[in-house]
């Protein structure tokens, strides 16, 4: 419809959303950029794929093919801005040409865990602990949206997966118990309990004071582009770790470019690049200090700073045992403002030499743990702020 000049408020273009039709409308105004570099012929390319337009309007394929390579390219775009790389792309619809699709509901139906009723293929979900029985195929012969999930799952686990996480939003939650219980069905090998999921709400964007409207009904929406260049990809990655996923949460663009202690992100960094200030004016070698005596730090701040350092690998343990990364976020905060008391309490650079070299040895660990950590999460641990 964009390509052939219409857009919302047309006369031919339905309004009602309780109408069939006006589902297959959709009224993003970036779906009328796709629409004129594809009347323009123009070339895009991403990590998967390259097409060029037709500029034909009639040419349905040209369009769906080229609009998947628009987008693809916009979401490398996003990726590359947050510093991640997929090393393989898996098309839905290839479950489908490939055949994998049928194979998955013909392993079904051979191993007895389908039937027919009302017109429709079911899957026997509550053999495996799913609440009531699932439609496979419905009477028009397409197939539910789990099916090619049980597909996909499959083929990953044949390629060799058998640890898989899947991220999805908490929409997906009604999915889970029966894509399991496909692939249990399935009767390949597949353990309980695969594949593992976290499913994550949505987040709320406030810039200004103001919530940044986000309608699906009308194709607005904020990129990670979009929060890395009001913020940066430090902000962005660190504050979009630091809470539950199954928890609201809400981006505070102007906490994120905050240049103070409430600002998280920047907190854990300056006690980074404070603890590097500080050995760069002492100008010794920090691998020397490996061997130093720490009899010294016997205050309570500083038995309360190595308490903490020690924690770190039993914490991060538990963070990927539990899939919460959320608790790496939370450890450097703590270390973060544990450093801060210490260095409020105590001087560092004193005279007595075993003193200074004992204090040096315990701030350049808490450096160490602070780059360690934020390295987990993929954020930098600047020298200097």
């Amino acid at each position: 419809m964009r390509a052939q000049g219409f857009k919302p408020g047309d006369d031919c273009w339905p309004v009602n959303p309780d109408d069939p039709a006006a589902k297959n409308f959709y009224n993003g105004e970036y779906i009328a950029d796709i629409a004129a570099d594809f009347l323009a012929g123009k070339t895009v390319r991403s990590d998967d794929r390259s097409f060029t337009a037709s500029g034909d309007v009639e040419d349905l394929d040209s369009i769906r093919q080229f609009a998947v390579a628009y987008l693809r390219r916009e979401q490398d775009l996003d990726l590359q801005a947050f510093a991640v790389k997929f090393d393989n792309y898996y098309l839905e619809s290839s479950l489908y040409t490939s055949g994998r699709v049928d194979a998955a509901v013909k392993m079904l139906q051979d191993a007895g865990k389908t039937y027919r009723q009302d017109g429709a293929l079911w899957l026997r979900s509550t053999d495996y602990g799913d609440d009531k029985d699932r439609v496979m195929c419905k009477q028009d012969g397409s197939y539910t949206y789990f099916v090619p999930d049980v597909a996909y799952h499959i083929a990953k686990w044949e390629r060799g997966f058998q640890k898989v996480i899947n991220i999805q939003g908490t929409d997906h939650h009604g999915t889970i118990a029966r894509v399991r219980a496909g692939l249990q069905a399935a009767n390949v090998g597949i353990p309980q309990g695969f594949p593992d999921y976290v499913l994550h709400t949505m987040v709320r964007v406030v810039r200004g004071g103001e919530e940044v409207k986000i309608s699906k009904r009308v194709g607005s929406y904020v990129t990670l582009r979009d929060l890395i260049e009001w913020t940066s990809k430090d902000a962005v990655r660190f504050f979009l770790l630091s809470r539950k996923p199954d928890t609201e949460y809400t981006f505070d663009v102007d906490l994120a470019v905050a240049k103070n202690n409430d600002n998280p992100v920047y907190y854990v960094q300056y006690a980074h690049a404070r603890i590097c200030s500080v050995l760069t004016a002492w100008g010794g070698d920090v691998s020397s200090l490996a061997q130093v005596e720490l009899a010294p730090l016997a205050s309570a701040q500083a038995q309360a700073l190595m308490l903490l350092l020690a924690r770190y690998p039993e914490m991060l343990c538990a963070a990927a045992d539990g899939f919460a990364p959320h608790d790496v976020t939370f450890y450097l905060r703590e270390l973060a403002a544990c450093y801060h008391s210490y260095y409020d309490a105590e001087r560092i650079l004193v005279d007595d030499e075993a003193v200074r070299l004992a204090r040096l040895a315990l701030v350049a660990a808490t450096a160490q743990v602070l780059h360690n950590g934020l390295a987990v999460l993929g954020v930098s641990a600047p020298q200097k702020m």
